[in-house]
C-alpha cells in the first residue's frame, strides 16, 4: 500500500459563482488518523467526495492509493456519508452484511462479519429487527458497522458523531480507536474539536473552503499565546516584579481581597517556569492554575470573529437535532 492512501493536490471545486473549496492540498498518512475540522459549509464533505470520486474537481488533482479514485481503490475503503440512510425494512443484521458483500465478503463472511460487529456493540438483541424499528442512534450505529465491516484499510468518516448522544459518541471513539489498532488509516470530518481532541494525530482545519491549518495537535497548540493566571493578595503589583524574568502580566480581576493576573508565557517557557519566578520574587500567591489550550481557540484565533460564529451555529445545529 502507499505510504499515503490519500493525496489532494491544489483541488478546486466550484457551483456556478460559490467556490466551495479553493485550492486545497492534503496528504492522509497511512496509519494515522486525522481530524478534518471546521463548520458547516466550509467545504469539509465536497472535499471528501472529491477524495472519492464522488465529485470531480474543477482543478487539481486527487490520488486514492496512488491512483485516480477508481473501483479497485474504492473496494479498500470505508465511508460513511454525512447524509444518513439505509434500507428500512431490512435488520440490522441483513444491512450490515449486504454492504459487506458488495465490498467482497461471501455471503457467510459477511453474515459472520455482521454478528461480529452486532456483539462488540451490544446490539446483537437487534440483529433481527428492522431498520425503521430502531431509534435514530441505533440506526445510525448500523450505518457505521456497515462502513467498516469489510475491514477497510482506509475510513473516512463525514460528521460521524452528528446526532449521537454523549454515551454513543464515546461509543464511536472507543470504536475509531479499535479500527486504528487494527491497521487502518481514518479520516474524519467533525465541528466538534474536542473528538478530535482526544482522537487525533494530525489535524486539518479548513474555513470558506481553505485550508487554514494542517499539522499536530501540538503545532496547533503551539500558534497559540499560552498562558497562565496567579491569584495574589490586594496590592501586590506581580507586573512589576515578573517583567524583568521575561514575563508580561496583565491584572484581570480586582476583588478587593485580592487580584488575578493573565500571565502570556515566552516560547519555550511554561506555566510552572511562572509560578516559580513569582515565588522567588516573594509574590503573596493566593491561586494558580495553567490556562489549557483547546482547538477551538485555534481555529477562533486563526479564522477571526465571523468563521468562530459559524462554528458556534453548527454546534447549534448540531444540539438541535
Amino acid at each position: 500500500m502507499p505510504s499515503s492512501p490519500l493525496i489532494m493536490t491544489s483541488v478546486t471545486k466550484r457551483f456556478g459563482a460559490f467556490t466551495a473549496v479553493d485550492s486545497l492540498s492534503l496528504e492522509v498518512p497511512d496509519g494515522q488518523i486525522i481530524g478534518f475540522l471546521g463548520p458547516n459549509g466550509a467545504g469539509k464533505s465536497t472535499s471528501l467526495r472529491m477524495a472519492l470520486g464522488i465529485m470531480e474537481p474543477d482543478s487539481g488533482e486527487v490520488e486514492l492509493f496512488g491512483d485516480k479514485p477508481n473501483v479497485r481503490a474504492l473496494q479498500k475503503v470505508g465511508f460513511l456519508p454525512e447524509e444518513r440512510g439505509l434500507y428500512k425494512k431490512m435488520t440490522a443484521r441483513d444491512t450490515i452484511s449486504h454492504f459487506a458483500r458488495l465490498k467482497g465478503l461471501s455471503a457467510q463472511d459477511a453474515r459472520a462479519r455482521a454478528d461480529e460487529l452486532l456483539g462488540a456493540t451490544g446490539l446483537e438483541e437487534f440483529s433481527r429487527t428492522r431498520i425503521s424499528k430502531l431509534s435514530k442512534g441505533m440506526a445510525q450505529k448500523v450505518q457505521i458497522l456497515s462502513t467498516l465491516a469489510h475491514r477497510p484499510d482506509f475510513l473516512i468518516l463525514d460528521e460521524p458523531f452528528s446526532g449521537l448522544d454523549p454515551v454513543n459518541q464515546q461509543a464511536l471513539e472507543d470504536l475509531i480507536r479499535t479500527e486504528h489498532a487494527r491497521g487502518a488509516t481514518i479520516l474524519f470530518s467533525t465541528h466538534v474539536m474536542e473528538h478530535a481532541e482526544r482522537l487525533c494525530d494530525r489535524i486539518i482545519m479548513m474555513a470558506r473552503g481553505r485550508k487554514v491549518l494542517d499539522g499536530t495537535l501540538q503545532e496547533a497548540f503551539a500558534t497559540l499565546g499560552q498562558g497562565a493566571r496567579i491569584s495574589v493578595e490586594a496590592g501586590f503589583d506581580l507586573a512589576a516584579v515578573l517583567a524583568p524574568k521575561g514575563f508580561e502580566a496583565i491584572r484581570t480581576t480586582d476583588t478587593g481581597h485580592g487580584e488575578t493576573w493573565r500571565i502570556d508565557l515566552p516560547p519555550g517557557r511554561e506555566a510552572q517556569d511562572a509560578l516559580r519566578a513569582a515565588l522567588e520574587a516573594g509574590a503573596p500567591i493566593t491561586g494558580f492554575a495553567p490556562e489549557e489550550a483547546r482547538l477551538r481557540d485555534v481555529f477562533v484565533s486563526l479564522v477571526g470573529e465571523a468563521d468562530a460564529a459559524a462554528l458556534a451555529a453548527s454546534l447549534a445545529e448540531d444540539e438541535a437535532a
